[in-house]
């Protein structure tokens, strides 16, 4: 059997000048594109190009970006797409011409030549633009909306936190699921199998489902505001569950075209999704009835944001949110659980906060830059973070939306030791619960969610069966820990 691991060629690309670096650089922008051959050293798919660079800085001197170095320093990725075939094995040549035209690489005509007759199995006649890293994310987010067969087309460019959203199937799965309760219990008449609006649950073909949905929806619809931030299809997804009127706050208009053709494409009534900013004289204000007498059956906010953070004013929106539900109607989500460990991670260390008192060539700075130092670490991922457990995952704060006499503002937790080493910092993430059935872990190696940590001034030295203190403060969307013995 064939090895199936993801495979990425690695480039290294050298820029050096040790007398007139400036006209160096200068030419190597001008240069026309090159070719540039590698071999294939192991089975696989082909993925990605990497890229790093290589500083010169004399005949004896360099410093390397290249993943293999311990540095500050972040590689470039340039996935390969439209090959014929991605696999390649050992002894294989992928073939790729570079440039660097304004002063950014480019990575095209990408080809492959097969070590069993030497000929080229990828070769086009069109180049395969790999541009530098915007032009990169729009070729990756573009989805291309036409509206009539040779019309024009849009392009609609995605951040990569939004395309990972979308890739995140628990996350759809467990909204159907729990939208689809709210709204059967608010029109229990309905069977929501037979109003799925693709027609698959009730065996009609999509347009006499789409005649059918719209007269179910119009004498009483359901009203649903989804205000999370950036791409959301969860309206899309409330539109296949009934009679339901959506109401998406999508900002972009580019956003608002992908969104109403895939609204179109799963033969959804016109009516059915509607962009709210649009029915706004204030776009602050985006939390309002949907009607003067009518009110939400479900408001979706946003409580997490991708970096690991709660989102600011997320309680002061909930108040709102409370006022404006139908009766019976939910707040997503309900509430949420903050969770937190203790760990022993010398690479926080050394990421947050200059260490020791003459770490740069005899110099002091320590005390001086860590007085600039944020306490709290974002964007981590803790599923490939460097680190050692000291403790077992410890609920630390719950942030009721839908019933706020549930929430406290400071809260101290016990947490006991269950391996020796150095408390150096607390990672914390959450479990979204959408009501008490559905749920979401941020700190899941699949999520698109990201985890945050607070980071401590000094190690704590410990053993097992120790008991620390953690203090959590809860105070205008901002979370402190304080660990105490």
């Amino acid at each position: 059997m064939a090895d199936r691991r993801r495979l990425g060629v690695c480039v290294a690309a050298l820029a050096c000048g040790k007398t007139v670096p400036m006209l160096e650089l200068k030419s190597l922008a001008a240069r026309k594109p090159w070719k540039l051959s590698l071999p294939v050293t192991e089975e696989g798919i082909l993925d990605a190009i990497v890229v790093w660079f290589v500083l010169q800085l004399d005949d004896e001197h360099t410093l390397s970006t290249s993943p293999s170095e311990e540095t500050c320093w972040e590689q470039a990725v340039y996935p390969v797409q439209g090959l014929p075939d991605y696999s390649v094995k050992a002894g294989d040549t992928v073939m790729m011409e570079v440039c660097c035209q304004d002063c950014y690489l480019k990575i095209q005509k990408m080809t492959t030549l097969s070590s069993d007759c030497g000929m080229d199995v990828g070769d086009r006649d069109e180049a395969l633009s790999l541009g530098n890293e915007a032009e990169l994310c729009n070729a990756l987010a573009g989805l291309q909306t036409t509206s009539k067969p040779d019309g024009p087309s849009q392009v609609c460019v995605l951040e990569s936190t939004e395309i990972a959203l979308l890739n995140n199937m628990p996350y759809h799965e467990r909204f159907k699921a729990a939208m689809g309760k709210v709204l059967l219990s608010l029109n229990p008449s309905k069977d929501l199998h037979s109003m799925d609006v693709d027609g698959h649950g009730s065996g009609m073909n999509p347009q006499e489902s789409q005649n059918k949905s719209s007269l179910d929806m119009a004498p009483d619809p359901l009203y649903v505001l989804d205000v999370s931030e950036g791409f959301s299809i969860l309206p899309v997804i409330a539109g296949k569950l009934g009679p339901v009127r959506a109401y998406s706050s999508i900002e972009k208009e580019q956003h608002q075209a992908a969104l109403a053709v895939i609204a179109e494409a799963n033969h959804f009534p016109k009516e059915t999704l509607e962009f709210w900013l649009s029915h706004l004289e204030d776009e602050s204000v985006v939390l309002q009835r949907p009607k003067s007498d009518k009110l939400w059956s479900i408001i979706i906010l946003d409580v997490i944001e991708t970096s690991g953070l709660i989102q600011q004013e997320v309680m002061e929106k909930a108040a709102i949110s409370r006022c404006l539900l139908h009766s019976g109607g939910k707040i997503f989500p309900q509430y949420v659980l903050v969770y937190g460990m203790l760990v022993e991670s010398e690479s926080l260390l050394l990421e947050s906060a200059v260490q020791g008192t003459e770490p740069t060539l005899g110099f002091n700075i320590a005390p001086f830059i860590n007085q600039f130092k944020v306490p709290v670490r974002v964007y981590l991922d803790l599923s490939t973070l460097p680190c050692l457990p000291l403790s077992k995952p410890a609920e630390l704060l719950r942030l009721d939306l839908m019933n706020p006499l549930l929430n406290s503002s400071s809260r101290e937790v016990k947490v006991q030791i269950c391996k020796s080493g150095q408390v150096t910092a607390v990672p914390f993430w959450y479990h979204i619960h959408l009501d008490e059935d559905q749920s979401l872990d941020t700190s899941d190696e699949f999520s698109h969610w990201k985890q945050a940590a607070v980071v401590l001034d000094e190690p704590i030295r410990v053993q097992v069966g120790d008991e620390l203190v953690l203090d959590v403060q809860h105070h205008k969307s901002n979370i402190s820990i304080t660990v105490k013995r």
